[in-house]
């Protein structure tokens, strides 16, 4: 069943932190926030998304566990109605690590709260500091397991590029999440928006934005990891379609609209130069068989990763062949290329 959300945005209230990067006007798309809104905007989302879809309310935008706990549990109530109306099949919530304790899990576990996204975004605690995040590793751990523990599905999301980060410490941070019993990701690699304190950073040169190129590799590392665990990344990148990545929002940074599908694309790519070399065919021309469902990424974005592995290795791509099912395994593959000598595929 295909799945959407009904996002209901909730500008910084409840956050009483400032990170560097943060700018929850333009993050959450909008200035201000409107109980009374509220109803009519799930009501006009809903008209548009399909009966047969499994549907989530999902308060976005500020730290939902930290806002006035009155309007938290007016809006969890609102929420509720939706799905005791058979509306709506659940209610998802994105907070901090830092505003998730015994209490509020206690809450939450009264109405069909089913999904905590936490914005995690980096667990080493230099990282941290330097982005005034307001909290420790070590607090982003409690609250992993707190979750998990009361038996909530658990979203983590992590940011590439931030201050003070490298490679390093983001594929790490990827692990954790992995070993934490994250049931999905997101990966969000840094732009600058125009008013935050990252911006002046930029602007004193203490911050040196993201390029597309390093962005798309250092994601597609982490997106690596996700993935050999078998863990569903749900989202790469901000969202153009809710304005995220105008001119008037973002100052700096990979701020590309596809970005999600070239880190896919880099993924794939680099799939392709391992299989190239296990069953070394560097140079010559093969046939790609791959799952259907990856043809595109496989190909790339304007054909970029056949003509980047010319390019590259000067290896020419004869036909790409879509199977319906995957070969039992990779060296089965590997064999089958060696075999077909005028034809070597993988």
């Amino acid at each position: 069943m295909p799945h959407r959300n009904v996002p209901i945005f909730i500008p910084h209230l409840g956050c009483p932190n400032q990170c560097v990067f943060c700018n929850q006007r333009s993050i959450s798309g909008c200035s201000e926030f409107r109980e009374e809104d509220v109803a009519r905007q799930i009501d006009r989302a809903l008209q548009t998304i399909p009966s047969d879809t499994e549907t989530e309310i999902a308060f976005f935008g500020g730290s939902f566990t930290g806002i006035d706990r009155g309007l938290m549990c007016r809006l969890l109530d609102l929420a509720e109605t939706y799905v005791r109306a058979g509306r709506v099949t659940s209610i998802r919530l994105s907070t901090r690590p830092d505003y998730i304790d015994g209490e509020i899990l206690e809450i939450l576990s009264g109405y069909s709260v089913r999904v905590i996204e936490l914005g995690l975004q980096s667990m080493d605690d230099s990282v941290l500091e330097r982005t005034k995040r307001g909290h420790t590793a070590l607090d982003a751990r409690r609250a992993c397991h707190a979750i998990k523990a009361a038996g909530f599905s658990l979203v983590g999301q992590m940011m590439i590029g931030l201050p003070a980060s490298t490679p390093e410490s983001e594929e790490f941070t990827a692990r954790e999440i992995v070993a934490l019993g994250a049931d999905a990701v997101r990966i969000y690699p840094t732009v600058v928006f125009w008013e935050t304190e990252l911006c002046e950073m930029v602007k004193n040169r203490e911050y040196t934005p993201l390029s597309e190129e390093d962005a798309v590799r250092r994601s597609a590392a982490v997106l690596r990891i996700f993935t050999e665990a078998k863990l569903p990344c749900i989202r790469i990148g901000l969202c153009s379609g809710e304005g995220l990545t105008s001119e008037q929002s973002v100052m700096a940074g990979p701020n590309h609209p596809a970005l999600g599908e070239l880190v896919w694309n880099e993924y794939y790519y680099q799939n392709l130069l391992t299989a190239l070399d296990r069953a070394s065919l560097r140079g010559r021309e093969v046939v790609l068989y791959v799952p259907e469902r990856e043809v595109s990424k496989t190909v790339g974005q304007h054909r970029r990763n056949v003509e980047r592995l010319f390019r590259e290795t000067d290896t020419r791509v004869r036909k790409i062949v879509g199977e319906k099912e995957r070969r039992e395994t990779v060296a089965a593959v590997w064999q089958a290329a060696r075999r077909e000598e005028e034809q070597p595929c993988i």
